[in-house]
Order: structure tokens, then sequence, then C-alpha cells
């Protein structure tokens, strides 16, 4: 009986050991397998490290040609461009030498009806020669004119008791003032002076008071 049982147990510890050994052979077998594994992972290339060892370098000649393809590219839009600011100058050019031909238009077509007033009034000019009704129609043409002017910016330099601006006034003689609240002032006009637009287009020449 007891002999019995010793080679139970020792076929049980054989079994054991068998199971034992078997166990660390499956597990030195995964082992080996992750390692080759890694291995694999490790020596296979990225797919961008593939496409750059897959292109190959561009020849001196292809090169050369695509630097020719884009000097010609970059001369064509240098061409264009030229071409279009040509246009563009030549089209500035003639607007600004209508503009100088034809910038007085509006101010001469506005003064064409003070001189068909004249005509009118030189025309039907009073059989008696009645001096009042030639001044009274020489007063109308000169409102009439006036108005067309300050239509078109123009304005009279009021010089009636003004002070000397040599802005708006030149000065063409000094004479003793009458009083002292006249000194430095204007004593008398003898050509009227106008602005245009606020610019002085003509002095008014004074008498100034000393």
């Amino acid at each position: 009986m007891t002999e019995n049982m010793k080679t139970e147990n020792e076929e049980e510890l054989l079994r054991d050991e068998q199971q034992s050994v078997s166990e660390e052979q499956q597990t030195a077998e995964k082992q080996t397998a992750e390692a080759e594994n890694q291995t694999d992972e490790t020596m296979q290339p990225e797919n961008g490290e593939e496409q750059t060892e897959s292109e190959e370098p561009l020849t001196v000649e292809q090169q050369l040609e695509k630097a020719n393809a884009e000097i010609a590219d970059l001369n064509d839009r240098l061409l264009r461009k030229i071409a279009e600011f040509e246009n563009y100058r030549k089209r500035t050019l003639k607007e600004k030498t209508e503009l100088i031909l034809n910038g007085g238009e509006k101010t001469i077509t506005a003064i064409l009806p003070v001189l068909d007033d004249m005509e009118r009034a030189l025309k039907n000019k009073p059989e008696g020669g009645d001096a009042a009704a030639i001044l009274e129609g020489v007063e109308l043409i000169f409102k009439k004119f006036n108005s067309i002017l300050e239509h078109q910016g123009v304005r009279r330099i009021e010089t009636e008791g003004a002070d000397f601006n040599v802005d708006l006034h030149e000065a063409i003689a000094q004479l003793p003032a009458p009083s002292d609240e006249l000194k430095g002032k204007v004593l008398d006009c003898t050509l009227t002076g106008y602005t245009m637009n606020d610019k002085v287009i003509r002095h008014a020449q004074v008498v100034v008071g000393l």
C-alpha cells in the first residue's frame, strides 16, 4: 500500500514537472515571438521614409527645365503688368489733356447768357439815347454776371472799411489817414479782387491809410 502511494506521488511530481517545463517553454516561445515582432516593427520604415527613398532626385536637366518654365511664367506675368500700366498711363494722359482743354467749358457756357443780354441791349438801344435806360440795362447785366460767377465759386474781396491784409490786398499807395481809426485800413480800392473756392485768384489793389 505504501509503495503504491509512493509510486502515485512520484508520477504526480513527474507530471507537475512536465507541466511546469511545458509552461516555461510556452512562455519562452511567446517572449521570443514578441521580441521578433518588435524587431520587425523597428526595422520597418515609415510611409514618409518609404516615399522619400522611392522618389528619385531630379537630374540637372530636369532642374534646368523646371527653372526655365518658372522664368517663362514670370516673364509673361511681367509683360502683362507692363501692358496694363501702359494702357493706364495712356488713359490718364488722355483724361488730363481733355481736362486741360475743356476745363473752362462749364464756366464759358455759364457766361454765354451774359453775352446774349449784351447783344440784345446793343440791338435794342433807345433811339433817343436815354442814359437812364442804358444804365439800367448795364446794371442788370452786371448783376447777372456776378450771380453766374458766384455759382462758379467766385467771390469779390470786400475792401470797404477792412483792415489791410497782405493775403487779400495789394497796397499800391499809402495816404495819411483822416483819423486814427482809419490807420492801417483800406481807404480806397482801385481794382476789385476775387477769390475762387476760397483761393485768391486776384488781389485787390488798395490805398492804405497811414
